[in-house]
């Protein structure tokens, strides 16, 4: 195809020098030959000059054979960056970085052709969908999926870590904060940071997870189904808890997931961010960004989240029921507490807040106490000493012998 691109220039070139020769010989005028090659009288003119100064070579185009002035000359340089500082980035992060740090702006198609034509890249071919994909809820705040990733996030700059996620399942919105671990504490401070930017939703869809569900079996005479303390939180804030059966339900948050882990991890990786605190920071500069490209309008422009009216200490806490001793003090987590204020109640409610302080309420009502570090020593009760493996043996006129014991032992004495 090129070779015939070529001939039918040339061609093309054969056909204007033969009627430019008309014009120079006087049997065309240059109204008449641009109307025959279909260009002005201008261009006409010019061609004219040309020829009758370089003779038939000054038909040919000037930029024949010269590389043109909107030819990429960085390739190399874009191959180079890739194999020193973004090793394994996709082509369309990549080509992202390259307009953001390098300030060369070249689509992500180019990059991908050239780091296949260099070997630094191959092309992957997606799996076929096996599952029918479920439709998105028609408005925000109508259900949240949550979960936690455990994954090497620093790459062994710092310590392995969690990342809590939220997903708004109408609009893809991302919320989220790392932790130390999946658990109570660190569910119920990410849902307080998720609440206090976006209000309550409606439902959240969990996993199985001990943080969310309670295995504990099922009071069958007391008839009260167990929960777990993220869960009677849910119940108490009113938010519908809805628990998946496997990881392909919540697709939305799994694939959110495998997208983090390879752009957020690369993206720590060039701030060199290395701790949990400064992985917090960095996310609060770069969810809003993720969200704007990537959101969703939903269907309908309704909000569903609500203002929470409530104290969210009070109920996004560890809330434990202790029984009062006469002497006024309960005991959590080997700890001893003495209740200060005069109440007469058999049981009392433990809060153990998201910052680590511990509050005591009697019926809703926050009472004075303090921590009891020093106990007061029991007393030692003195004991006989025993030879190991010998009992006590009461004399022989002991009351507790029995009387024919007592009999025996005395005509035998009497005898001798």
């Amino acid at each position: 195809m090129a070779g015939g691109d070529i001939i039918m220039v040339r061609q093309k070139e054969l056909k204007r020098l033969h009627v430019i020769r008309k014009v120079i010989e006087g049997t065309l005028t240059q109204r008449e030959a641009a109307d025959l090659v279909s260009l002005t009288e201008r261009q006409i003119r010019r061609i004219v000059k040309r020829i009758r100064e370089e003779g038939n070579e000054g038909i040919c185009h000037k930029s024949r054979g010269k590389p043109s002035h909107r030819k990429l000359s960085c390739k190399q340089r874009i191959v180079e960056l890739y194999r020193n500082t973004y090793p394994d980035f996709g082509p369309t992060l990549f080509a992202e970085k390259l307009a953001e740090r390098e300030d060369i702006t070249v689509s992500r198609e180019t990059v991908r052709t050239w780091l296949m034509e260099e070997g630094e890249w191959k092309r992957h071919r997606k799996r076929k969908a096996h599952r029918q994909w479920r439709e998105r809820k028609d408005r925000c705040g109508e259900m949240l999926q949550m979960d936690g990733s455990h994954h090497d996030w620093f790459e062994g700059r710092g310590p392995h870590c969690v990342l809590m996620g939220y997903i708004d399942d109408a609009t893809g919105s991302v919320y989220g904060g790392f932790y130390d671990y999946e658990g109570t504490i660190p569910a119920m401070d990410s849902f307080k940071g998720y609440i206090t930017k976006y209000g309550l939703p409606m439902s959240v869809y969990l996993d199985k997870h001990t943080t969310y569900k309670s295995w504990v079996r099922r009071d069958e005479f007391r008839e009260v189904e167990p929960v777990s303390q993220f869960g009677r939180a849910l119940q108490e804030l009113g938010v519908r808890k809805l628990h998946a059966h496997s990881p392909q339900a919540k697709g939305r948050i799994e694939r959110l997931f495998n997208t983090f882990q390879d752009r957020v991890v690369k993206e720590m990786r060039l701030q060199g961010v290395s701790t949990i605190e400064e992985a917090n920071k960095f996310l609060v500069s770069y969810l809003p960004v993720y969200n704007r490209r990537f959101s969703v309008e939903p269907k309908e422009k309704e909000d569903l989240h609500r203002t929470a009216n409530v104290d969210l200490d009070t109920v996004l806490c560890i809330k434990t029921e202790r029984t009062l001793k006469n002497d006024h003090t309960i005991k959590l987590n080997g700890k001893l507490y003495q209740i200060e204020d005069n109440i007469r109640a058999k049981k009392v409610m433990v809060e153990e807040l998201i910052d680590g302080s511990t509050r005591i309420r009697l019926k809703g009502v926050q009472v004075a106490f303090h921590e009891i570090v020093e106990r007061p020593a029991k007393p030692e009760k003195g004991r006989p000493y025993l030879p190991r493996g010998k009992g006590h043996r009461p004399p022989l006129d002991s009351p507790w012998r029995p009387p024919w014991f007592r009999r025996s032992k005395k005509e035998a004495t009497e005898g001798s």
